[in-house]
């Protein structure tokens, strides 16, 4: 398991990017807190592969409630990375599974080199 960050601090709507080598090659994926769950997917527009985010950490739309890919504006829901609106209706961005342990999050590189 490869360590990414401690929980305390998080708040609301955080949103925070991380970049991970795997199999060689870097792999950028992106965690929101929503409640007091967190949720996490690779960067990466199922539409054209672009990174989301519009500036650092900014993965969420105006109102705080989608995440927003900033090339076309597609909206995609927090809780499972479903495409509501835009050119990729329908499809999901790729989630990442997290393991909470002693107040810390962490990644397995083995199972996410399976999801790229």
């Amino acid at each position: 398991m490869q360590y990414l960050c401690y929980v305390d601090g998080w708040q609301h709507n955080d949103c925070r990017e991380f970049t991970l080598t795997v199999n060689g090659d870097e792999t950028a994926l992106f965690i929101i807190k929503r409640a007091q769950r967190f949720f996490a997917y690779l960067n990466r527009c199922p539409h054209t592969g672009v990174s989301l985010n519009w500036q650092p950490d900014q993965f969420l739309d105006y109102e705080n409630e989608f995440i927003q890919c900033a090339m076309h504006g597609a909206l995609f829901q927090v809780e499972d990375g479903l495409c509501i609106r835009g050119p990729c209706v329908g499809r999901s961005l790729t989630p990442v599974t997290l393991t909470e342990k002693d107040n810390a999050l962490y990644v397995d590189p083995a199972a996410l080199a399976s999801t790229l």
